[in-house]
């Protein structure tokens, strides 16, 4: 079995309207993939189709993890197999504290019959928050409730932290945070790589790249990756914008 996820002629569409048009990618397990490209290049939409978005049609094409097909897995069966998504605009949960929102996470995916050791989960779940800079009173709080845009942020990647996937998407994470706030998410992304783990970066902006180095940059425009390098193509198009791009595929079409 491949430890990649490999994403195939992937087609989606939204309300009839066709947003990925014959996706490639290949990650394999220990190295971080960055995606960068224009508004309304289907970035975020390729996060939630493999996430399971029920607002998204997939019309053709496969997403393999590890050899099994995300596609034809539930939403919860996606995670339980190894698959994290940080959002974007992280959702709140009133009512459910973020201790126990991970505890039943992390109890989903323990053998029948089991159960969690509740003095290793908080011990493990403190050490996390202290790396994170977090306020150990947030274990009490409602899951995103009332929290800043980086507190969203921070908590997303302590979820990733306790969850330990195989593979982690990180939509947009940078988004609304302050210089400070992206030096400590970087920091909890950069220790969770492994050789066992793959990650996913979308982006718009090059800074989150300065901190959370990526071994292949891809460019997608159009609902496709149309080009692909190493990190020096994000200073690249940091530099020069995405139309230098699609330039140079129309003169090599």
């Amino acid at each position: 079995m491949s430890n990649t996820l490999s994403i195939k002629n992937l087609h989606a569409s939204v309300e009839d309207t066709e947003i990925l048009k014959g996706l490639d990618l290949e990650i394999p397990q220990g190295e971080v993939h960055a995606i960068m490209g224009p508004n309304g290049s289907g970035k975020s939409t390729l996060s939630k189709v493999m996430a399971g978005h029920e607002d998204y049609e997939v019309t053709a094409g496969e997403v393999l993890m590890n050899g099994e097909n995300l596609l034809d897995l539930e939403i919860d069966e996606r995670s339980r197999a190894g698959f994290f998504l940080a959002f974007q605009y992280p959702h709140e949960i009133p009512g459910v504290s973020n201790a126990n929102f991970l505890r039943a996470a992390l109890q989903a995916r323990l053998p029948k019959g089991e159960e969690i050791d509740a003095v290793a989960f908080y011990k493990t779940m403190y050490e996390k928050m202290d790396a994170l800079g977090m306020d150990r009173k947030f274990t009490g709080r409602a899951v995103n409730d009332g929290f800043s845009g980086g507190e969203k942020k921070r908590n997303e990647i302590l979820q990733m932290m306790m969850l330990e996937p195989k593979y982690a998407v990180l939509d947009e994470t940078d988004s609304g945070l302050d210089i400070d706030a992206l030096k400590i998410v970087a920091e909890g992304v950069n220790r969770m790589r492994s050789p066992e783990r793959g990650f996913l970066v979308i982006t718009h902006y090059q800074r989150l790249l300065d901190y959370i180095v990526p071994d292949v940059v891809h460019v997608m425009s159009d609902g496709r990756i149309v080009k692909s390098g190493g990190k020096e193509l994000a200073l690249e198009l940091e530099e020069k914008g995405y139309d230098w791009v699609t330039e140079e595929l129309a003169v090599t079409a």
